[in-house]
């Protein structure tokens, strides 16, 4: 989850977060979303497993109200939850895909 200079809260997935940070940063492959709403700090990221599990979490983070996005950052192991709630234990042995949610 990266946080804008604005105070929104932005979410998405990627196999390489350090990877796809930069590019937000760089502004010219990163999210249209996040073009202008510098400075932008990565504020959480998470292991979820595989690209079906990423989309799913990520999904359902997109549909939380701010605050409830607000007490996942300050509160990560929820997405361990939300994982466990909407797609079942987590396989370990496939595990490339985050969420930088």
């Amino acid at each position: 989850m990266i946080r804008c200079g604005d105070g929104s809260l932005y979410t998405g997935i990627t196999t390489d977060v350090a990877r796809r940070f930069g590019e937000h940063l760089a502004g010219n492959t990163g999210s249209k979303y996040l073009r202008g709403r510098a400075p932008l700090e990565l504020v959480l990221e998470h292991v979820v497993g595989d690209r079906s599990r990423a989309s799913k979490i990520e999904y359902r983070i997109k549909k939380l109200s701010r605050s409830e996005k607000e007490k996942i950052v300050s509160l990560p192991s929820l997405v361990d939850e939300m994982i466990f709630e909407h797609c079942g234990p987590l396989n370990t042995k496939s595990m490339p895909y985050k969420t930088s949610s």
